[in-house]
């Protein structure tokens, strides 16, 4: 059984590659190689990086709505990339959690982020989770309430 948790690290760690290369390249096909992970983990972390570079640019006005006084390009690498997955598992993976998808963003940045990077990522999916119209389901789920029955 793969490690969600593991793609998302391995997606995290393309990402931040995609954000220094700008594109793919002989970096990408090698970078698989030398590590463990099994199929389902190398799926979901592959979905997770496709998702993020074809809903990059709204992703990256959604967060920039929500992180006052900072522009994505001012963001540390990994703490916009961290966003990113974040966000895109809350706006277009429904069958993960919002309580999931808010954790596991702030446990990636505690591993790969300085000492304010968990408060940061954490404040601002916050105010994406709450904030934004379409994750209203996700907003009752991760509060507890059930829905209503049509």
């Amino acid at each position: 059984m793969g490690s969600r948790h593991e793609a998302r690290e391995r997606a995290l760690q393309i990402l931040f590659q995609y954000d220094i290369h700008g594109k793919p390249g002989l970096w990408l096909e090698e970078f698989w190689k030398p590590l463990k992970a099994d199929e389902e983990t190398k799926a979901f972390a592959e979905r997770l990086v496709a998702g993020v570079l074809e809903k990059k640019k709204e992703l990256d006005q959604l967060i920039g709505r929500y992180a006052v006084n900072w522009t994505i390009a001012r963001m540390q690498i990994v703490d916009r990339n961290i966003l990113r997955i974040g966000a895109y598992e809350l706006l277009w993976l429904n069958d993960v959690p919002a309580k999931v998808t808010v954790n596991e963003a702030i446990e990636l940045a505690k591993d790969f982020g300085d000492d304010e990077a968990a408060k940061f990522v954490n404040g601002i999916l916050d105010k994406v989770l709450s904030s934004e119209q379409r994750l209203e389901v996700k907003r009752r789920e991760a509060s507890g309430v059930k829905r209503e029955a049509k």
